[in-house]
């Protein structure tokens, strides 16, 4: 059985423009793999794609599911969800996912804690942004124990003060480009920094991330 970055001491930095899109086990879904472990069942991050008119099998999320939405629209007998939308699928939840048109999502499954069991659904595009730190707009997603899940909009030319990371720190560059002292992080990239970890992080110009601290000291990750 392949496990792929699940030592969360390590960092990990993927830029997925460059990954290659692999098969699901369902015709018109491809997905970029950012970590997972071997079964299908199991904890993973990804990139997922669905081809117009797809649909994935009706199934359960033990642990949770978490989504963001991408590129195009996704759906499920619930709703449907444009670009912007995150959603939180808790753990004993289930649905039967599809999309119309095509879309890209980012996913991570199976890594909620057993009693964060709210269900969540935010358009980002209708969602007010708040002042954050300097110039820094912040938009919560989601908080649960330690764990906050946030959009963070910089403008250009901000720097954050140097900074260390209880609990580690994972990051979706969604556009713009994200630097600190260590690299250039384009949109697209997926960063994960372990607990205690640090960088004097800024931008040259506007880029919004996805954001989530906390997380890696929990018994999911």
């Amino acid at each position: 059985m392949v496990h792929i970055n699940l030592d969360f001491t390590q960092k990990v930095v993927i830029d997925t423009a460059q990954q290659p899109w692999v098969d699901s086990p369902l015709a018109g879904v491809t997905r970029k793999i950012l970590s997972r472990e071997g079964a299908e069942s199991g904890h993973a991050t990804s990139i997922v794609r669905y081809a117009a008119n797809s649909y994935f099998k009706p199934h359960h999320h033990p642990m949770g599911e978490e989504i963001f939405v991408l590129e195009g629209v996704f759906s499920d007998e619930h709703g449907d969800y444009p670009a912007g939308t995150y959603l939180r699928n808790p753990p004993g939840s289930s649905h039967q996912p599809f999309s119309k048109e095509g879309c890209v999502i980012f996913v991570k499954l199976n890594q909620f804690l057993a009693d964060d069991l709210t269900s969540v659904r935010v358009n980002s595009n209708e969602t007010p942004w708040l002042a954050g730190q300097g110039g820094l707009q912040v938009m919560p997603l989601h908080q649960h124990d330690v764990e906050h899940t946030a959009l963070v909009k910089w403008p250009a030319g901000e720097q954050f003060v140097p900074h260390r990371h209880f609990g580690g720190e994972e990051i979706l560059v969604l556009s713009g480009e994200f630097c600190d002292e260590y690299a250039r992080y384009p949109s697209g990239t997926w960063l994960r920094s372990p607990h205690m970890s640090e960088h004097h992080p800024y931008v040259e110009q506007e880029t919004v991330i996805l954001v989530k601290i906390e997380h890696l000291g929990t018994a999911t990750q």
